[in-house]
């Protein structure tokens, strides 16, 4: 342990008084140079490193103006450490200026801010962008010292850390000599997390004790198929009964919604609980959060609202509901359990399904080897975000081109910018590129004695309205019929982009027909007579990380690795072995077989439930064309299962790596993918505007015009920059082809089984597409007895309790 003389005399007396002595991670990042990213345990003081060379500096005597910007990437987060920081500020009797700068933040204040800047502000990325679009920006941050970054792993893997990259390089450029803190708990490749902040020093704390995690004891064994974990809701109830303040992680927030009135059913003792999730009103979001820090509640339900920074002290016990789907999830919410540094956190899980336990036990095993996941995100900076960047600096003032593209180059994100790629953004933002140019509206930049500037000085206040680089999903009207049919439901934008006409889902318990897409409504013809070719829509869920699906494989691939399963698990595996063949790496695994006058082919592909969406469409649309008649496909994170009345013989074919990227860009160009990621990107690029003076611009107007956009450029100016940046999007976003040939190259071997009948593993899988909504109470028992007779036949057995 370090010398406390590192610190003044005031706050070494401050540290003695709370009975702590200072970490030697918290005393490196006091010592250090320059610039340092912090890597430290949940509970170990993180944000007290940060703000230490703050609180050393004001013992001294602080001057006017801004000394510390911290950035957060949650409001709530700024709120949570401005509570915290206020303990030692006043203990010390220090005169420190803390205020917040979010949205939240009243428009008095943030007019005062600009004239008169706290000493310590805490804000988030969008914040900091709107303040340095002002022209006043260079005066606000001239004085700066520090930049603390927290949980900065969250911000890094987005749009949002390019936007904090690119306004870093600024605050350099304006406030020379400030050094920057990063402050993590979750990291998995610190030199890139380095490299993002552009260039700092790796300060590694002791990790603190392993943690206390473990699969929940279950009364019952998970079910087949399903994702919401209630049939362990009362051992669930009775761990919180056990424990002072539980954290209850749940993937969804409508699973969070009908898992919380699950643990109502079984609350005999009527503990207080609540609720915590995004679609929540802010005033019960806080309302919950204050009873948390209250000590009023014994358990919380949550998304992953509650995943980062917040510190609620009293949480001793996390328990996850269904799979992490992501290692570094996992991890962060395990660290929410005993806030400290020197005490394990514990966290139990609860695997939905069969499938699930084994992706728990996979995660299990990754958390005790340190092994974390990547984001998969290309690590160079979006180059519609840089145009959103380069509109914000000209509301600040007029732009010289070559220093504005030497100070870029310094952020990590786009250290590998080319001239000629900044060269396009910035004719991008001046005129709106070639097949635009001719439209005054997108003429927003001209170039006056070598310096760029806004065309119009009005346009500062509509640029600023449009900051930001989230685009929520939009939800869309299903219709039957063509204009004016009757309403059947909402469905989310990003499902209705996948459909290509003629393509079958169910909404409102009924089969429809997907016809088009107009004026943000989804016009659709009832067919009664057809089961939905897309069986199940799941588009909250996540999709299970390429590094947690890889341990997956390797643990069904691997008979020395079952002994970390339990027996049930086990068996099935064998069972499995004994049918067909088990998937291991290397190998593309898949069986076909025939029931009830159909024949089913099953895929483990284990690519992740967006990439198996993709694959099911592009191979159903493959064995149309060589005349096998599929009927329908469903998918999960591990598997795809589609249904055909001719029986697929050989698969090689189908899974030829150049045809299906062939298939992908007909079936890119054939469907509104493109529109959809087009629209985001031109968002966030600042072609089209969200925000209007007076109110918002609904989802309908801005797809209405993103269409007529996208159209016009597709046809005159097809190698637009922003039709680049939406093809490469498009890639690995909503259709994750990427991953799809990812999984073709890592696995060339395809291994194909003709079984007499369902094998063990295409149960759970045959289960899922036969959830539908059905009416009648009849044909729902004649469901479940059907679903009965294919277990038995497949060697399993459902539990009477639990369902299937």
């Amino acid at each position: 342990m370090l010398d406390q003389p590192a610190l003044p005399d005031a706050l070494a007396r401050w540290f003695a008084a709370q009975g702590w002595v200072p970490h030697p991670h918290q005393i490196a990042m006091l010592r250090a140079p320059g610039d340092a990213l912090l890597i430290a345990p949940t509970g170990g003081g993180k944000t007290l490193a940060g703000f230490l060379p703050t609180l050393v500096a004001a013992c001294d005597g602080l001057s006017d103006g801004m000394h510390t910007l911290y950035v957060s990437p949650l409001k709530a987060l700024t709120h949570d450490i401005g509570r915290n920081l206020a303990r030692p500020v006043a203990d010390l009797g220090l005169d420190l200026r803390i205020e917040d700068r979010t949205g939240d933040t009243s428009a008095t204040t943030r007019a005062r801010q600009r004239v008169d800047p706290p000493h310590i502000l805490l804000t988030t990325p969008e914040s900091l962008a709107l303040m340095l679009s002002y022209p006043e920006a260079p005066r606000i941050f001239k004085g700066l010292r520090r930049v603390v970054i927290d949980e900065i792993h969250a911000l890094a893997e987005s749009k949002r850390g390019d936007q904090l990259a690119l306004c870093l390089t600024r605050l350099r450029t304006l406030a020379p000599g400030l050094r920057m803190a990063g402050l993590s708990a979750t990291v998995e490749n610190p030199l890139a997390l380095a490299q993002f902040m552009g260039g700092a020093d790796i300060v590694q704390a002791d990790p603190g004790p392993p943690p206390d995690i473990a699969i929940l004891p279950t009364t019952h064994t998970p079910p087949w198929s399903g994702a919401g974990g209630t049939y362990a809701a009362r051992d669930v109830m009775a761990a919180i009964e056990k424990a002072r303040l539980t954290l209850v992680f749940i993937n969804t927030r409508a699973q969070a919604e009908l898992f919380f009135q699950a643990l109502w059913a079984v609350n005999d003792e009527n503990l207080p609980i609540g609720l915590h999730h995004g679609s929540l009103a802010r005033e019960q979001r806080r309302k919950v959060e204050a009873a948390m820090a209250a000590g009023e509640l014994r358990a919380v339900v949550a998304t992953g609202s509650l995943d980062l920074g917040l510190d609620w002290g009293d949480v001793d016990l996390v328990i996850q509901i269904g799979a992490p789907k992501n290692i570094k999830r996992l991890v962060q919410r395990i660290g929410r359990a005993n806030h400290r540094y020197d005490a394990p956190s514990r966290a139990r899980i609860v695997p939905a399904n069969r499938f699930e336990m084994l992706e728990c036990v996979a995660a299990l095993q990754a958390v005790a080897a340190h092994d974390l996941d990547s984001d998969g995100r290309d690590p160079r900076g979006g180059l519609d975000v840089l145009c959103q960047h380069l509109l914000l600096l000209a509301c600040a003032g007029p732009l010289d081109a070559g220093a504005l593209f030497t100070e870029i180059t310094r952020a990590g994100p786009y250290a590998a910018l080319s001239r000629t790629e900044f060269d396009a953004c910035l004719d991008f933002v001046a005129t709106g590129g070639y097949a635009l140019r001719a439209y005054d509206r997108w003429q927003r930049l001209v170039e006056r004695d070598g310096l760029w500037q806004l065309r119009d000085p009005r346009a500062p206040r509509d640029i600023r309205m449009n900051i930001g680089t989230i685009v929520a999903p939009e939800l869309l009207s299903v219709r039957r019929g063509p204009r004016g049919g009757a309403p059947l439901g909402e469905i989310e934008e990003a499902f209705a982009a996948s459909l290509s006409p003629g393509d079958t889902f169910l909404i409102g318990g009924q089969t429809v027909r997907y016809d088009r897409l107009r004026d943000m409504v989804v016009e659709v013809t009832p067919q009664p007579t057809r089961a939905p070719k897309i069986a199940v829509f799941n588009g909250l869920k996540m999709a299970t990380s390429t590094e947690l699906s890889a341990r997956v494989l390797a643990l069904i691939g691997d008979r020395n690795a079952w002994d970390a399963l339990p027996d049930h698990t086990r068996d099935w595996l064998a069972l499995q072995a004994e049918i067909a063949t088990l998937p291991r790496p290397g190998t593309m695994t898949c069986e076909t077989f025939a029931r009830g006058g159909q024949s089913y082919f099953a895929l483990y592909s284990f690519a992740g439930r967006n990439a198996n969406q993709t694959l099911g469409l592009l191979l159903t649309h493959r064995m149309e064309q060589a005349g096998l008649a599929p009927l329908g496909f469903v998918v999960t994170d591990y598997a795809l299962l589609i249904w055909s009345l001719e029986p697929v013989r050989d698969p090689a074919p189908l899974l030829d790596p150049d045809r299906l990227r062939d298939g992908f860009e007909d079936w890119l160009a054939g469907n509104a993918v493109m529109k959809r990621t087009f629209r985001a990107v031109a968002v966030v690029a600042g072609l089209i505007q969200r925000n209007l003076p007076g109110g918002r611009k609904s989802g309908k107007q801005a797809t209405f015009s993103s269409d007529i956009l996208y159209d016009t450029l597709r046809k005159f100016d097809p190698d637009h920059l922003l039709m680049r940046i939406t093809r490469a999007e498009a890639m690995r976003g909503l259709a994750d082809f990427g991953r799809i040939e990812e999984m073709l190259a890592s696995r060339p071997e395809i291994v194909h089984s003709l079984t007499p009948h369902v094998t063990p593993f295409a149960a759970p899988l045959m289960l899922e597409a036969g959830r539908v909504p059905i009416r009648a109470s009849g044909r729902a028992r004649l469901l479940e007895e059907e679903a009965a007779a294919m277990m038995r036949e497949a060697g399993l057995q459902i539990e009477a309790e639990t369902g299937i």
